[in-house]
Order: structure tokens, then C-alpha cells, then sequence
């Protein structure tokens, strides 16, 4: 079958890539003209389940691409603000975080621009097979897609994200009465705004309040319940103190602590970035749920310190088995949809962990530089972006680190080829 060979393969054109492909253009140039971005949908869109129009990012616009490692590169936010002609009303705006939307046209802007650097759109990523030379050494990586084509590449970088993380609970019902955040912008679609809808959110993080609140908004004759397990919605922790265990820099020193030290990090950060809201948010939904009060019209609920127990369903209806955490006992709540703020699986992706094992690998982990720790027999390289939060802090998944650590990826990945490279193999196992 034919394929394409190229030296670096990465997988997902989302904002760790691209930041990847910027710094290879700006300071590896000649990896960069052999290197292929392979995207499963046919653009570039942030966030695209969650790309609801009013919603904001919480990161500044600091933090794009580029700028904490080059502040002068042509790809940065601001640059992109004036090739757009959209300078002066950003700066007008006179806010740091911008809307998630303009994120996503950045990125987008970054994606077309790139002039060595190419993206093959439209391709989703089913398998990796390591390929063995003459002496038995895995030196290549033969991707397939699911058109049945395939690459052969001497690195991968795998940036395509998380698992989706969808509580067994909720695994019996019917897909078109479930909803993960992450396909609730086109999938809420499906539903009719005039029919008076029974809508749960399971969640209490950012992504269920923004589901609660599009949910609320494009289905007037709807009821909104809301069933977290903490005691009620909290906003995030952001304090400029904590907003400094952000910095690039500080991937070394969570990386060089000891495990129970992590272990603390980890914990003590949680609220930064996945248990809390964003003040604006938190305060949007209060006064609605106030003014719902006052006037007798209340549409949303919160059921705040329950467990999910079980979903099911009973003919066209959906039956959820609500445990009180303070008392233990149950109660049902029948509703239409169910809307899952749920997140991502924390553990290492299923896509990563059957490619370590195929390689010889056994627990996957990475080093300081994110390449998968593999055996002496394996000189391909593959580099792991956005899951490595264990080892290298709560900022791995964010955009905070993405200009920095492309950097470090680049600088350990040319070290890496020098190392590697005697010669060419001629000959590989499993063409």
C-alpha cells in the first residue's frame, strides 16, 4: 500500500501541536519541511463541543502559542488581532481573557499560515505499529487511518487529548438521551427549543454550568436540573500566588519533587482548573435563579451533595437514581436528556498505552523533555502532550505551558535525530 514517510508525524491539530509547529518553523526549519499534522475533522476548531458563543477563556492572551517563548514571532494573538484588523477592538475590549471563540479563529490563523508545516484535514487515527529494521531495532512508527491509508514516521507526537470520561452509570442509555460535553455544541441541536424539555446536568465544574446556562437560554419552556456532589458550585481558585505554580518554570520544579509532594500539588490545585467556576459564571446563574424565585418562573434547580447511582431507561424516559450523600437514602429524577460535565479519563490515554505496549514498553511514562521512556531497542521517538499531568503539574492540559514546552520538545527531539541517526534504514519489517 502506498504511504507517506516523513520524519515527524504528530496527531491532532489542536493548540499543542500548533504551538509544535511554530516552533519547529521558527527554530528547526528543516524538520519542519518534513512534518505532517493529521487532524480528524476537516478544520481547525477550539474546544469544539463547548464553543458556545459568549464564553470566555480563562487564561490570558498572554498565554497563546507563541509569546512566552518568543514574544517577537509572527504568530502570535496580538499579530493575528492585526492581520484580522480586530487590534483596536480587542484593546478597547480591556480584558486579558479573550472569548473563546477568537481562540479558536487564532488557532485556525495559525493552521493556514504555516509555511513549512502541513495539515492533512479529514483523517482520524486508528492504530500504531512499530516497525523494525534489519537488526531488530524499532526505528519507524507506520500509522493507519481510517480510510485505510498510513504513514511511516521516525517521531510521533500525540496530541489529540483525553479520553472522554462517561461514568459507567450512564452507559445503558440511549445516545440520543445523553450528551457529553464534548459534542454538546452540535448535538443540542437535535433537540426541538419548543418542546418543554426535562434536562439534567450532571457536573459542577465550569463545563456543566455552561451547559446549564446554554441549556436554559435555548430552550425556554424547559426545566434545568443541575445534580453535582459538592455541597454547592464554587468559583475558581485564582489568586496571583496560585497563578504562579502556572509558570512554565515551574514544570521543573513540580517534576523534581518527590511523589507525595505531586500528590499534595495535585490536590491543593484541583480547584484552579477543574472543581470551580469562573466568577462571572457563578454570578450569572445566582441572580437567575434569584430573579426565578421572585417571580414564581423558576426553570433551574440544583441538587447539590448526590451521586448518579443509576441510569436507565424506562420507556421514553430517562430514570436516575439520585444517593444522598449525607443520609445515604435514594430518590428518582425522571427527565429527557441527560447533559455530562463529566470531563476526561485522568489516566494515560488507551490509544497511548496499547502503542507502549507494542513497542516493549510497559508502565507508559515520559521524561523531563515529554518523550515516552521506551526501550533500548526502540531508537523512534514519541512524544506525549497534554497527559502527562502526574509528572509535570496541573498546567499540562492548558495553554499556559504550550509556547515553553514546544521549545523543550524541539530542542530534545533534534538532540534525539543527532543521536539516532547513522544512516537511513533501507529495510523495514512489517512494509
Amino acid at each position: 500500500m502506498e504511504h507517506d514517510d516523513v520524519t515527524l508525524l504528530a496527531v491532532g491539530a489542536g493548540p499543542a501541536n500548533l504551538a509544535l509547529a511554530v516552533a519547529l518553523e521558527e527554530l528547526a526549519p528543516e524538520v519542519a519541511a518534513d512534518t505532517l499534522i493529521v487532524e480528524q475533522y476537516d478544520n481547525v476548531v477550539w474546544q469544539r463541543g463547548m464553543l458556545l458563543p459568549w464564553t470566555q477563556s480563562q487564561v490570558s492572551f498572554l498565554k497563546d502559542l507563541v509569546t512566552l517563548r518568543n514574544p517577537r514571532s509572527e504568530y502570535s494573538f496580538i499579530n493575528y488581532l492585526h492581520a484580522v484588523h480586530r487590534l483596536d477592538d480587542f484593546v478597547n475590549l480591556g480584558s486579558f481573557t479573550p472569548y473563546r471563540l477568537e481562540i479558536s479563529h487564532y488557532l485556525a490563523w495559525v493552521a493556514e499560515h504555516l509555511r513549512q508545516v502541513r495539515i492533512d484535514y479529514a483523517r482520524r487515527c486508528v492504530g500504531v505499529e512499530p516497525l523494525r529494521d534489519e537488526q531488530g531495532v524499532v526505528s519507524r512508527w507506520s500509522v493507519s487511518f481510517a480510510d485505510g491509508s498510513r504513514v511511516v514516521c521516525r517521531i510521533l507526537v500525540l496530541g489529540a487529548g483525553r479520553d472522554v470520561h462517561v461514568p459507567a452509570e450512564f452507559a445503558g442509555l440511549a445516545r440520543e438521551r445523553v450528551i457529553h460535553s464534548t459534542e454538546y455544541a452540535w448535538r443540542a441541536e437535535e433537540l426541538d427549543p419548543t418542546t418543554p424539555h426535562r434536562i439534567v446536568v450532571v457536573g459542577g465544574a465550569q463545563s456543566a454550568a455552561e451547559m446549564l446556562w446554554s441549556a436554559y437560554q435555548r430552550f425556554p419552556q424547559a426545566t434545568c436540573t443541575m445534580v453535582m456532589r459538592s455541597i454547592g458550585l464554587n468559583a475558581y481558585e485564582s489568586s496571583k500566588f496560585t497563578n504562579e505554580l502556572f509558570f512554565p518554570s515551574f514544570v521543573d520544579v513540580f517534576h523534581s519533587a518527590r511523589p507525595d509532594a505531586r500528590d499534595q500539588l495535585l490536590r491543593e490545585m484541583h480547584r484552579t482548573n477543574y472543581s470551580g467556576l469562573a466568577p462571572a459564571t457563578l454570578d450569572m446563574l445566582y441572580r437567575e435563579i434569584y430573579l426565578g424565585r421572585l417571580t414564581g418562573r423558576q426553570r433551574i434547580d440544583m441538587v447539590t451533595m448526590f451521586d448518579v447511582a443509576d441510569a436507565a431507561m424506562d420507556g421514553d424516559e430517562v430514570a436516575l437514581t439520585l444517593s444522598d450523600r449525607r443520609t445515604g437514602d435514594s430518590r428518582e429524577l425522571r427527565c429527557d436528556v441527560v447533559l455530562l460535565g463529566t470531563g476526561f479519563a485522568r489516566g494515560v490515554p488507551r490509544f497511548v498505552q496499547d502503542l507502549a505496549a507494542s513497542a516493549g514498553a510497559g508502565e507508559v511514562t515520559v521524561n523531563r523533555q515529554y518523550r515516552l521512556n521506551l526501550p533500548p531497542q526502540v531508537s523512534a521517538a514519541c512524544y506525549l502532550q497534554g497527559v502527562n499531568e502526574s509528572t509535570h503539574g496541573i498546567a499540562d492540559s492548558l495553554l499556559s505551558v504550550l509556547a515553553v514546552r514546544s521549545e523543550e520538545i524541539v530542542s530534545d527531539l533534534l538532540t534525539h535525530l543527532l543521536e539516532t541517526t547513522t544512516k537511513r534504514p533501507t529495510a523495514l519489517a512489517g512494509r
